[in-house]
């Protein structure tokens, strides 16, 4: 933090607007950490946009004193983008679920990251439709009665952090709501340049309460929680338990560690560049695995806003083609009267 930098507290980033979610929501303990986080990443709220689509998730930025953008469903990513090629100096927030982000907005949201647009990325996944009462979204389980799924879904849900790295995302990272180490991975996100993609776990205490409890409790569950750390052994439940890698079979495994001798035990060291084990800490279905946690994935490349810059600026010096002459180039065709004397194009 340079001596220019605005210091700023907790209050400086809530606004005077009752918060309205439902009581018990565990959007509450994410907008809080978010208010949290701001203050210590140096940000200045007249420098901030949180920008959102449709949802319970989207009504964040009227509780953030910054810049904000409530605007329609799926289309986040697109409003975002905009925003960041018109001024590229904003810290710009996107506010999404896994209804919004995911269903309707699946093709912004792909598009966003792929071109690696300079932005925070949160996507809360409840794994239901809140806001329209309950039915089954993207990400539900299999089996999950709704409105809409009466007999049960039979859907294969969609893993929002598969879809970010198939995307080309180039920071892919998880954290649930009512987690100390939320505010970290924020953190992280915030220092990478270019797309960050949070996938945040978060309750839904009227349709879909305790979905996630197994591993997401606020006490009980760490056990089954896999913290990642860059540079850092695998290890879980109290360092007991780690994982592995067979090399035969070219998948993950869990592995017992015995008396901390986890390199005994062949325990991966998480390296956040290794887009490989990212994918495979992804598909790592929970139960016969703890959920991975933390950055999975962290390796920045230029940024879609820098490049859109540079051309822009190598066009206005000449050292591109003239737009002129691209726009004469081929067949071109002028607009006026025919031969017959009725309004026309003449090729």
């Amino acid at each position: 933090m340079n001596e220019m930098t605005k210091v700023t507290t907790l209050k400086d980033w809530e606004t005077d607007q009752e918060v309205r979610w439902c009581p018990g929501c565990g959007d509450y303990a994410i907008l809080k950490a978010v208010q949290r986080t701001m203050p210590q990443l140096g940000g200045d709220p007249a420098n901030t946009v949180f920008i959102s689509g449709i949802g319970c998730s989207s009504r964040f930025p009227y509780y953030m004193e910054t810049y904000g953008f409530h605007t329609i469903h799926g289309r986040a990513p697109a409003f975002a983008t905009g925003l960041k090629l018109a001024n590229p100096a904003l810290d710009v927030w996107l506010v999404t679920g896994d209804g919004d982000g995911l269903s309707i907005g699946g093709n912004h949201m792909m598009h966003v990251l792929r071109r690696n647009v300079n932005m925070q990325i949160m996507l809360f996944n409840n794994e239901i439709y809140g806001l329209t009462k309950g039915q089954a979204s993207p990400t539900s389980r299999e089996g999950t009665n709704s409105p809409s799924t009466p007999y049960g879904s039979v859907d294969h849900p969609a893993r929002p952090c598969a879809f970010a790295l198939g995307s080309g995302a180039r920071f892919v990272a998880r954290g649930f709501d009512v987690s100390k180490h939320l505010p970290d991975v924020l953190k992280a996100a915030h220092a990478h340049k270019g797309a960050a993609f949070i996938e945040i776990f978060q309750n839904c205490i009227v349709y879909n309460k305790d979905v996630f409890q197994d591993f997401a409790a606020p006490k009980g569950a760490e056990d089954r929680q896999l913290w990642l750390q860059n540079g850092e052994p695998m290890l879980f439940a109290g360092g007991t338990k780690g994982i592995g890698l067979d090399r035969d079979a070219l998948t993950l495994k869990v592995v017992d560690v015995v008396d901390g001798d986890w390199q005994g035990a062949n325990v991966i060291v998480h390296d956040v560049t290794n887009r490989s084990i990212a994918h495979m800490l992804v598909e790592m279905p929970f139960g016969e695995f703890p959920m991975a946690l933390g950055v999975l994935y962290d390796d920045p490349r230029e940024t879609f806003e820098d490049a859109v810059v540079a051309q822009n600026k190598a066009a206005s010096a000449g050292k591109v083609a003239d737009l002129s002459k691209l726009l004469a180039k081929g067949q071109t065709w002028t607009v006026g009267m025919n031969e017959h004397g009725a309004d026309g194009p003449e090729l």
